[in-house]
């Protein structure tokens, strides 16, 4: 098997990201944080955006459900900037030394439309991605198999010869039972490792 280009997933990749980061400063205690992030904007809720539903849609009802917490709710849009801390360690370092080596990067990314411009402009190393396949606009999220024949129909290598990085295990496995190459991202050592296994050797 000869690893022939690399596809990323953002989210905790190369996006450092979490609610908990914008909504720990809008709430006084971490108890009402906790609360509002396990009751009110749940990321079962916040699926629905990565499937295609605009967050001025769905969050009609939400508001009408707590409207003492309207401004809080209104913030997952507006306020998404806060919920980055920067990159994940090592991962915009690796990506430059790949695209120095010519080899090809794209993105699957379960991600809100809102926020596909915001992340081009905040993170340098989109840059390098020839092709972003973003959930939202497709209307079908990972671990969905349809995802991963739409980034198959997208991209120009067979599956088993393309490196798949995402942070949860289920992208994982899906991915494989559709016969991409792909890894748990785990932080930086155990990505250098598999990109070295690969031959694909940086020195980032």
């Amino acid at each position: 098997m000869t690893t022939k280009a690399v596809l990323w997933d953002l989210g905790n990749v190369l996006l450092d990201w979490s609610p908990a980061y914008l909504y720990s400063k809008l709430f006084a205690t971490d108890a009402e944080c906790s609360h509002f992030l396990e009751n009110v904007c749940t990321m079962d809720w916040h699926a629905a955006h990565d499937r295609g539903v605009p967050m001025a849609e769905n969050r009609i009802a939400l508001i009408e459900a707590h409207p003492h917490l309207e401004d809080a709710i209104r913030a997952w849009e507006t306020g998404f900037e806060q919920m980055l801390r920067g990159a994940v360690d090592g991962t915009p370092q690796v990506m430059d030394a790949l695209a120095a080596q010519g080899v090809p990067q794209y993105a699957l990314t379960n991600l809100p439309a809102e926020w596909v411009e915001p992340v081009k402009q905040l993170y340098p190393q989109m840059a390098h991605m020839r092709d972003v396949i973003v959930s939202a606009h497709e209307g079908v999220i990972k671990p969905d198999p349809e995802i991963f024949r739409i980034t198959q129909a997208r991209l120009p290598f067979a599956p088993a010869d393309i490196l798949f990085f995402d942070d949860r295990q289920a992208n994982v496995d899906a991915a494989r039972a559709h016969g991409f190459d792909a890894e748990l991202f785990t932080g930086k050592a155990a990505l250098h490792s598999a990109l070295d296994r690969r031959g694909l050797l940086v020195s980032a």
